[in-house]
């Protein structure tokens, strides 16, 4: 084994972005151990939508061909007034997104993208996950970090070049390794649910929510989206409330009628909605004070939710934990001889994107929220923009390639 693979990485949390990172660290040669919280791996019950930024670090990691049967590639993203329902916008996807963005536009559940994770880890011979694993303390020295691992009590060390804290927005490595920053509720909550297609609810929503289309309904109170996930056997709902939830526990049973209330005087599929789609998964939205730092000294990195919890209003959190993760894993091999400068270069090339991410969010929650004159101005505007224009709008999003070098990276190595 050569001097490059005997270096070992840590990686706390083995959710999307924890694997990820574990796949990309691998196959640049680094030896990876890979330590869960859980007892075992799962995911909760809930959709996740997959922009072509995405996808391209899933097919460059060979985890997209373990994907693409329990996906679904939707035709279009289309933006409905969710009042009367009219079509205020379009953005096509199907194989125009692919023509023009270079990669997919998937939705898919949470869990299969896990399954498929996962299933790609398990072919890399120096990937070690460890469930039922808790972080119970980092000591940080020179020659990179020693993590002691708590596995049902018994306590052990792990020598390491570099530590990851992919491990969430109540990150453990975030406060240990940087400064203590605990997370905020940001005034938002997602009301979630799954219904069978088949069934007699999904039938009846075809046609208010096609089964070939993302569907956004905007609303001054909410957001509701929609798109079939498992194959199109099973819709996903989300409903994005600013309402202040933020002593509910993550997944809990909301109550119907509050949701009821909310989502009163709308269409008559959306107005029964939040009582024929019951039960309901409460999540608060949680963020990350933005000037908190990612990475500390030569040894520390956060990615995904740990760094920068985002609001899901572009809908881009599990595509930023896979870019931090790919762009992290290739600025490392690159500069195995510089991690802190591999550190350094990553926050550096990362922030100016996530910031211009977290300001999309912005304008969609402006604009999807909005009511009186200026919702009446955003449908004059959103209708008379076509398709293509609106495609256009989000090629710096989708069409970014994070599995290539910073073009400032002229002497990276070849990317994993």
């Amino acid at each position: 084994m050569d001097t490059r693979r005997s270096r070992q990485i840590v990686i706390a949390g083995a959710g999307i972005a924890g694997l990820t990172a574990a796949i990309a660290f691998a196959k640049n040669g680094f030896s990876v151990q890979l330590f869960e919280q859980a007892p075992q791996l799962e995911d909760a019950g809930s959709g996740i939508q997959l922009s072509p930024n995405a996808t391209r670090v899933l097919a460059h990691l060979g985890v997209l061909e373990h994907l693409i049967p329990s996906a679904v590639e939707p035709r279009a993203v289309v933006v409905r007034e969710a009042r009367k329902l009219r079509r205020l916008a379009e953005v096509p996807l199907g194989s125009r997104a692919e023509d023009r963005w270079g990669a997919p536009y998937l939705v898919a559940h949470r869990a299969d993208l896990q399954t498929a994770l996962l299933a790609r880890a398990k072919r890399e011979p120096d990937i070690r996950l460890v469930t039922g694993a808790r972080l119970a303390d980092a000591a940080f020295h020179p020659r990179g970090v020693t993590v002691s691992i708590d596995v049902a009590g018994d306590v052990k060390e792990a020598a390491c070049l570099l530590l990851v804290g992919a491990d969430g927005v109540g990150s453990t490595v975030r406060n240990l390794g940087t400064r203590d920053a605990a997370p905020n509720y940001s005034g938002f909550s997602a009301w979630r649910s799954t219904v069978r297609a088949n069934g007699p609810l999904g039938q009846s929503l075809l046609e208010a929510m096609p089964a070939d289309c993302v569907t956004v309904y905007a609303h001054k109170r909410f957001h509701l989206v929609a798109y079939p996930i498992r194959g199109g056997t099973a819709v996903n709902l989300v409903v994005i409330v600013d309402a202040k939830h933020a002593a509910a526990r993550p997944g809990e049973t909301g109550d119907t009628e509050v949701l009821a209330r909310l989502m009163r005087g709308t269409a008559a599929p959306l107005a029964t909605l939040a009582r024929e789609a019951a039960p309901w998964s409460l999540w608060p939205i949680r963020e990350v004070p933005p000037d908190h730092p990612w990475t500390g000294g030569a040894s520390v990195a956060l990615i995904g939710d740990a760094a920068h919890a985002l609001t899901p209003f572009a809908a881009q959190g599990a595509a930023m934990a896979m870019e931090d993760a790919i762009m992290l894993a290739n600025l490392v091999a690159a500069t195995p001889d510089d991690i802190a400068g591999a550190l350094a270069r990553y926050e550096a090339v990362r922030r100016p994107r996530i910031k211009r991410v977290e300001a999309r969010g912005r304008f969609n929650h402006f604009a999807w929220h909005a009511s009186g004159p200026i919702a009446l101005a955003r449908n004059l505007i959103l209708r008379g923009r076509s398709g293509r224009q609106l495609a256009a709008e989000l090629d710096w999003l989708y069409g970014f390639d994070a599995c290539q070098p910073p073009k400032s990276e002229t002497k990276a190595a070849p990317p994993a």
